[in-house]
């Protein structure tokens, strides 16, 4: 049997440690948003038979007073992803960027997408996305509240915050932008841990029932033993199939199946170190269990 339990400790000061440096970057760095937030245009370009010189590229882009101007290369030497301010609703935009672009260097690129989204949509959905994790935050509280004891809700939901809290701490730390594809990952990131917690969460709740002299420190780590192969069956097969995405699905889903890797990694973690942790520091006993049991 894993001592799952003698690290604890240190690990919740870990723990701790990355929720403080996350939080500070999310407050002094912030989030690197993209145009699906900021409002902006975005545009995939593809050279047609020669390679250009990206810092020629970016500065014939600078010179049309388009605002903040990001150019990168995308997937290979011939794709390009060029993102913009949008300073007016006047859609001669990428006509005149097509006609300067093929001026300066012949008749050379393929325009593959053009999105663009006005400022007023985008602070419609960053306002939709927060929305959107808040709900799914409380909507989590109410259930586990409802299936468990309070203290086990307290424990999901402060593994849910740690595990949220912490993917946006690295994408701020990376500088890695957050479009609506990351808040689909941070929704399906806070399911998982939550289903994760919840395995964990039945068993220990079963042995409290069986094993009346067993004190919580011991019998959380039983649980999360007696769990193990499930979990890591689980959370193995999930990161094979998101490292796949990630490898090899293209650079468009690359921001989201990374949200993913990070989130199934910490929910994994945060199951058996975070939720389990807060049912030893309340020393819920078999009698918590008996007193919800008979209330039902």
């Amino acid at each position: 049997m894993i001592k799952f339990n003698k690290f604890y400790t240190q690990f919740n000061i870990l723990s701790s440690v990355m929720i403080v440096i996350s939080l500070l970057l999310l407050v002094f760095k912030g989030l690197n948003f993209g145009i699906d937030f900021k409002g902006g245009t975005l545009i995939e370009l593809r050279t047609l038979d020669k390679k250009i010189n990206i810092s020629n590229l970016r500065d014939n882009l600078k010179q049309m007073n388009l605002g903040d101007v990001s150019v990168k290369k995308f997937g290979n030497d011939k794709d390009y992803l060029i993102k913009f301010e949008t300073r007016n609703e006047d859609n001669s935009v990428i006509e005149e960027i097509k006609s300067n672009l093929d001026k300066s260097f012949g008749n050379n690129f393929d325009f593959r997408r053009v999105e663009k989204v006005g400022p007023k949509v985008s602070a419609e959905l960053l306002k939709s996305g927060v929305i959107a994790i808040s709900v799914s935050l409380a909507i989590m509280l109410i259930y586990i509240w409802i299936r468990f004891e309070w203290q086990f809700s307290l424990g999901a939901i402060i593994a849910l915050f740690h595990d949220v809290i912490i993917t946006l701490g690295l994408f701020s730390l990376l500088n890695l932008e957050i479009n609506l594809s990351i808040i689909a990952a941070v929704l399906t990131i806070v399911g998982y841990s939550m289903n994760d917690t919840v395995v964990i969460f039945d068993r220990v709740r079963e042995n409290l029932r069986k094993y009346s002299d067993i004190k919580i420190f011991e019998l959380t780590n039983i649980s999360i033993n007696e769990t193990l192969s499930r979990t890591l069956i689980t959370s193995i097969t999930t990161l094979l199939a998101l490292l796949s995405i990630f490898f090899f699905g293209g650079e468009i889903l690359k921001g989201f199946s990374l949200a993913m890797i990070f989130g199934v990694i910490f929910g994994t973690y945060s199951s058996i170190y975070i939720a389990n942790t807060v049912l030893v520091r309340l020393n819920v006993s078999q009698k918590t269990v008996i007193k919800e049991d008979e209330k039902i």
